[in-house]
């Protein structure tokens, strides 16, 4: 989003409010969630999940970090390349001009379709929804709620070494229900920037 609206000349008082929207949801939702946690985990010790991931990529990390740290970033990293080629491949074949008109002067509907395209493990749904937005294609608030939901490869990365799918979709769910609602609100508030 940022490089986007920096190359398109975006003012700074749009930028800025655009992030701190970002900002202010991320700091509330961050902290309930927290609290709840530590409320629901009071008493629990934490697993040592270094050590078992570790185990499971056999990289060898009593041996050293560096050795250990260069195997898993060439492991992240060919399974980045290989979700970046098929999803923009996909993207390529259903066209922008296809997405965007799913989400035109959608009120309800337009937030939870930006959410699902925020869920495109890369920054081709950031550069969708900024690219609508500046065109007034989308609402500020259908953009906002894509870009909450959007994690960039993070949910790819998460899938690929967290083997807990239970917790792994429970994350997804949580991260798109933030997205959607956050996005919802300030639509029905009629924010504008």
């Amino acid at each position: 989003m940022l490089p986007i609206f920096l190359s398109e000349a975006v003012p700074a008082g749009k930028i800025f409010a655009i992030l701190g929207i970002k900002l202010v949801v991320g700091i509330i939702a961050g902290v309930i969630i927290d609290l709840v946690i530590n409320l629901k985990n009071r008493g629990k010790e934490e697993e040592e999940k270094i050590i078992d991931l570790c185990e499971k990529e056999h990289c060898h990390c009593e041996h050293g970090i560096v050795k250990s740290a260069l195997k898993h970033t060439l492991s992240i990293f060919g399974f980045i390349l290989l979700i970046s080629v098929l999803i923009n491949l996909s993207i390529h074949f259903v066209g922008e001009e296809r997405i965007s008109g799913f989400l035109q002067n959608k009120p309800i509907l337009g937030p939870i379709i930006a959410g699902i395209i925020g869920l495109i493990p890369n920054c081709a749904s950031s550069v969708i929804l900024t690219q609508m937005y500046l065109e007034n294609v989308i609402s500020v608030a259908t953009m906002i709620s894509g870009l909450l939901v959007g994690a960039g490869v993070g949910l790819a990365v998460l899938f690929r070494t967290n083997k807990g799918i239970k917790q792994n979709l429970q994350i997804v769910g949580l991260l798109f229900s933030i997205g959607v609602i956050a996005g919802i609100i300030i639509e029905f508030i009629g924010f504008k920037i």
